[in-house]
């Protein structure tokens, strides 16, 4: 499979630079009052004609359009800052964390989108949030009210077919502006469906090669508020929610092996009850100086439930029952101060959080009760940070990024276990954005990334799909990365782009399966380990090539990573670490019959696990 992304890649940047090599580009979005060499510029503007063929719904169709950008939702750790997406809305992140950049721009009708600004390597005013680039969503001004109903659903063939749907309404009028939405949502799997799941033990023997099937899938309901508006010289961005959810899953594994003939099967229920407040204060203090304040509450209490059993030959096992109830919060505020001018922009400002997780669990086989290691715990985090950065643009060619982010943290742990740590780190980062020719640009960063610990790999877990209990760890320490990323980025035929990046992890500390005393495991710091990326994303239009209004697109990154195993001593790659995750598509709007149409295949996904028996 890798052999075969390969050769796809390579006949798609064939495809590209030959595209690209061709006569002139028209000329990329030009911005009111932007230099007129739009190929140099670090920001780039698509006005809703862009859009028309596309005839969108809503912020998000528009944003997917944008040529060569990814949306990311971000990762959800702790903290505010490096946590959320790299989406803004009106120069600035949505009050909540938790709300994703796609949940947000999904609420916003098409026809309330003035224009869009593609920023890469940085702009005044704007916050990058650690990424290279970013899209900025210009909303239109004036008096309007406006209900949106939305209903959908996911049907799979070999899982489980979910529903949902939304009702929102709006008010705008001038700055100000309020909604209420209402929302049934709906939540799958990638693994739905048949597959193969083959597990060996050190030396590499083969001890199970099963045929698997796999159906998950879940939903939640929920109500939320927002409101933006001017208050006391500034303006005021709120938003509060409040939500229930469940998630079921189930997994049957069947021998192919006839030597051995066994079943297995697995069960997983949650619900989960959760809510948000958040609260963002924004006022210039003098000319060039801005202040950013916030303020973010969020709360969980969950119920968990996992089964599993397995027939060996005509033997049937007793069932294994895993249960699991907790609760857990985060609290978080957050002052930025920015200096801003033509050339220049300086950022400092401290974050400072508190986040719990306190959980009780207990496991059963055949109803009678096993003890656990960790199985109560309640584990807290007292964490501040101090952070600087400076972005100097030096020429409409050269943009240069330097920061700096002090971390300190207390994790404190209490019930079956305690102990108390602290850590401090200090994350430098630089980046470099060069742009030397028309329609060409360089990106190069270098970082210190700091993983944030999960908090549940204190406790005790499982794994029943593979009959497997895991012990909680209390020495666990942040995972640390040295990243060092290269990327060029071609721009073409107005929406053509072909990016190719590289990237190298040294990683200090990689978080892993531990083997613990007893024969059990746990997640737990396993020695150091390296990763090497290569990411490629590709979009060529099609209609100089004969097919009118067509895209074809092409995204892939293939990693390669390295640890020495803790069991056998043998280097490996890291756990669940996806050596290829391929995306090829097409798509086409077909404007006589206002049609639009596509299609993306994902190649079969895969990848490894290791544990002490496997």
């Amino acid at each position: 499979m890798t052999k075969t992304m390969l050769l796809a890649a390579v006949a798609a940047l064939a495809l590209a630079t030959q595209a690209a090599a061709q006569t002139p580009a028209p000329p990329l979005p030009v911005a009111d009052g932007a230099p007129e060499d739009a190929g140099q510029r670090a920001l780039l503007v698509f006005k809703p004609e862009f859009f028309a063929t596309l005839r969108p719904n809503t912020a998000q169709d528009m944003v997917n359009r944008l040529p060569g950008f990814i949306l990311d939702n971000g990762n959800g750790a702790r903290g505010f800052e490096g946590a959320v997406g790299n989406v803004l809305i009106n120069g600035s992140r949505p009050a909540s964390k938790n709300d994703t950049s796609s949940n947000v721009l999904g609420r916003i009708p098409a026809d309330q989108v003035d224009h869009i600004q593609l920023i890469r390597g940085g702009a005044p005013g704007i916050d990058m949030q650690g990424y290279a680039v970013v899209a900025n969503v210009i909303l239109k001004k004036g008096v309007s009210r406006q209900s949106i109903i939305n209903w959908n659903a996911v049907l799979f063939d070999g899982g489980q077919d979910v529903y949902g749907g939304s009702y929102q309404f709006t008010s705008n009028n001038g700055d100000r502006s309020w909604s209420v939405t209402l929302n049934d949502s709906t939540s799958t799997s990638d693994s739905n469906g048949a597959g193969t799941n083959i597990r060996r033990d050190g030396a590499g023997a083969v001890l199970r090669d099963d045929a698997y099937l796999d159906d998950g899938y879940g939903g939640g309901r929920s109500i939320r508020g927002n409101f933006v508006g001017p208050v006391a010289g500034g303006k005021l961005e709120a938003t509060a929610r409040y939500g229930v959810n469940d998630w079921h899953d189930w997994q049957e594994f069947t021998s192919r092996l006839p030597a051995q003939p066994a079943l297995r099967r697995s069960a997983f229920n949650e619900d989960t009850t959760s809510g948000e407040l958040g609260l963002t204060y924004t006022r210039p203090l003098a000319p060039g100086w801005t202040l950013e304040s916030r303020a973010i509450h969020s709360f969980e209490s969950f119920e968990r439930v996992a089964t599993g059993d397995e027939t060996l030959g005509a033997t049937a096992s007793p069932q294994q029952r895993f249960m699991a109830d907790g609760d857990s919060s985060e609290s978080i505020v957050r002052a930025l101060l920015r200096r801003d001018s033509r050339k220049l922009t300086l950022e400092t400002g401290g974050e400072a959080a508190y986040n719990m997780l306190d959980v009780t669990q207990a496991f059963t086989i055949g109803g009678v009760d096993v003890p656990l290691p960790s199985a109560s715990v309640k584990v807290e985090e007292i964490r501040g940070e101090a952070f600087g950065k400076a972005t100097w643009r030096l020429s409409t060619k050269l943009a240069l990024e330097a920061g700096l982010r002090l971390e300190t943290s207390t994790i404190k742990q209490s019930g079956d276990a305690s102990n108390e740590k602290s850590f401090f780190y200090a994350k430098p980062r630089l980046q470099a954005t060069w742009t030397p020719w028309t329609n060409n640009q360089f990106r190069l960063r270098f970082e210190r990334e700091l993983g944030q610990l999960d908090f549940e790999d204190f406790a005790a877990s499982s794994d029943l799909n593979n009959s497997t209990v895991y012990g909680g760890n209390v020495n666990l320490v942040p995972e640390q990365r040295w990243v060092s990323e290269l990327t060029y980025e071609r721009r073409f035929w107005g929406e053509g782009v072909v990016s190719v990046g590289y990237r190298h992890d040294k990683i200090v500390g990689v978080i892993d399966r531990l083997p613990l005393p007893g024969g059990i495991s746990a997640t737990g710091n396993i020695g150091d380990g390296t990763l090497d990326q290569l990411a490629v994303n590709i979009m060529v239009p099609t209609s100089r090539l004969g097919i009118k209004g067509g895209r074809f697109t092409f995204k892939n990154e293939w990693n390669d990573t390295h640890v020495t195993d803790p069991t056998t001593g043998r280097e490996r790659p890291i756990t669940r670490v996806r050596p290829t995750q391929a995306n090829i598509g097409f798509q086409q709007d077909i404007d006589s019959r206002k049609t639009q149409w596509g299609i993306n295949w994902l190649p079969l996904l895969g990848q490894g696990t290791y544990d002490v028996d496997q």
